[in-house]
């Protein structure tokens, strides 16, 4: 079974750490992490928007803390599982030759969504509708592992 397992998305104050609070309250045994592939929010919690919104979930984001993806994830962990296209793009650049680590999108584990990325509540401003994209995913993802 996979148990370690990094939700990454652009900056780590949104989905990323929700997909961690979601996928931490499906598995709890799973060890989980969460990065950002840039890094303007480094050290930052997660976005006041996105906690009050898991918080409504029963979700607690407080914890978490954003840090930047580095190519040493990929020996740190089983699966990467990246929020969009352009996350995926950014992981891959930073692979070190002959690593095999996984890397997919987390819209993956739910093809009945046909959504093929979990959109920027940042920007968006639809935070309840990604945590319900976010969930279904991560119930898909567990239920392969």
């Amino acid at each position: 079974m996979t148990s370690r397992i990094l939700f990454v998305c652009l900056g780590n104050i949104c989905r990323s750490p929700a997909a961690e609070g979601v996928f931490r309250a499906l598995v709890p045994d799973a060890q989980t992490d969460s990065a950002g592939t840039g890094g303007w929010h480094i050290g930052e919690a997660p976005y006041d928007p996105m906690q009050h919104a898991a918080r409504a979930r029963g979700l607690d984001l407080s914890d978490l803390r954003a840090r930047q993806f580095e190519a040493v994830d990929f020996d740190r962990f089983d699966l990467i599982v990246a929020m969009d296209a352009k996350n995926v793009t950014a992981i891959e650049a930073l692979r070190p030759a002959g690593c095999a680590t996984p890397v997919a999108r987390l819209t993956d584990y739910a093809p009945e969504t046909c959504a093929d990325h979990i959109p920027d509540p940042y920007y968006t401003r639809d935070f309840d509708g990604v945590l319900d994209l976010i969930e279904t995913c991560a119930r898909g993802l567990a239920a392969r592992l």
